[in-house]
């Protein structure tokens, strides 16, 4: 009886002995894949921020140059493209994540911030129009605007399932440095590359510096385009997504509540912080008044450095405070530092080292 059992036994074992390393093979390559979508959501993210930031200084390059055609009405339209192609880019990526996946979404999402960067880059109006350069401008950044849109919901995603799998008890702090952390220093990084390019090629080849700069932002997303070819989902999508009929309307019923509050709470921050971010660097320039463009960039560069404390605080806070609490001590600081910026505003643009602290606490801390 005995020898009837053995060879059972030996053949489960020989079994279970080659089904060891291969298992072991793939929980390693499904962390290490978790470690470089973290890692390459957060190299995204910071291409997105320089997207977002590189018209701040740029608007106050293209006032100086072309003093007349750079009106109000198509510096606002130059700059809210981006804006309006992220909203299109959210909705649109949001459904191809969803239909084909996130891998799928992230790589054309990247193909887009590079033919957009590309565009912007080259840029040129018919027989030298400014007129034609503006509305040129405004098609690639469009077109940068549908990539960096897409890139919050497919690679914020990615990132905090890849955050969750590799530790519930730290998901939210490291979500916020991989995703907001490196969003904000897209603001300094930008400034930053403006000040190198404008010190190299001095302000008579302002042509040279914007395009240089729109120049960069086509080198940092190609950064982790092989990562994102090579990621493997993340084991919470691969048990979870639901790729056909999605139940879109009985998530509405059932989350509705929770959705407005997320959707509302997104809206009030965009909608301080974006119109604030890009135009802050023409708002200094006004406040300076006789500032060259070299000494608005340093001021500018000071105010997204002090924007990166308060990120740190959330990261450090969140699991203490709560989410809820963290985020409506964030609100409070816009509601109270708002009001003090807007009823002081003429006494304190006097003062410009307060104005700038004033203006980066109430709006990016």
């Amino acid at each position: 009886m005995s020898s009837d059992l053995e060879p059972d036994v030996g053949s489960k074992l020989k079994e279970e002995v080659k089904q060891a390393p291969v298992t072991d093979f793939l929980a390693s390559k499904e962390h290490m894949s978790g470690l470089f979508t973290i890692l390459a959501a957060g190299f995204g993210l910071v291409s997105d921020g320089y997207q977002n930031s590189v018209m701040t200084m740029t608007n106050v390059v293209f006032e100086t140059l072309y003093p007349t055609a750079y009106t109000s009405d198509v510096s606002t339209r130059v700059s809210n493209s981006l804006l309006v192609g992220a909203i299109i880019g959210q909705v649109f990526i949001g459904l191809v994540c969803d239909r084909v996946g996130r891998k799928a979404g992230l790589v054309f999402t990247t193909a887009l911030i590079v033919l957009g960067a590309t565009l912007a880059t080259a840029a040129h109006g018919k027989g030298g129009s400014p007129a034609g350069l503006f509305w040129f401008l405004t098609f690639a950044r469009g077109i940068t605007g549908v990539g960096v849109g897409g890139e919050y919901p497919a690679a914020s995603t990615s990132a905090s399932e890849a955050a969750n799998q590799a530790s519930v008890q730290t998901r939210g702090p490291v979500f916020i440095m991989v995703t907001n952390l490196v969003l904000v220093f897209g603001g300094p990084l930008a400034v930053s590359v403006f000040l190198i390019v404008l010190s190299a090629a001095g302000t008579d080849h302002l042509q040279t510096v914007w395009r240089v700069c729109f120049g960069v932002g086509i080198v940092l997303p190609l950064t982790v385009f092989y990562f994102r070819l090579r990621m493997v989902h993340s084991k919470l999508y691969r048990e979870g997504a639901i790729k056909r009929r999605v139940p879109y309307i009985l998530v509405i019923k059932r989350y509705w509540r929770p959705l407005i509050g997320t959707c509302g709470a997104w809206f009030l921050y965009d909608f301080v912080t974006f119109p604030n971010g890009v135009f802050s660097g023409t708002i200094i320039s006004n406040v300076i008044h006789d500032g060259s463009i070299k000494r608005t960039a340093e001021w500018q560069l000071l105010l997204g450095s002090l924007s990166l404390p308060g990120v740190f605080f959330g990261a450090l806070f969140c699991n203490r405070m709560g989410r809820r609490n963290t985020m409506m001590l964030g609100f409070s600081g816009y509601l109270v530092f708002g009001l003090i910026i807007g009823l002081s505003y003429d006494k304190i643009t006097k003062i410009i080292p307060l104005f700038v602290v004033l203006y980066v606490s109430g709006f990016h801390i």
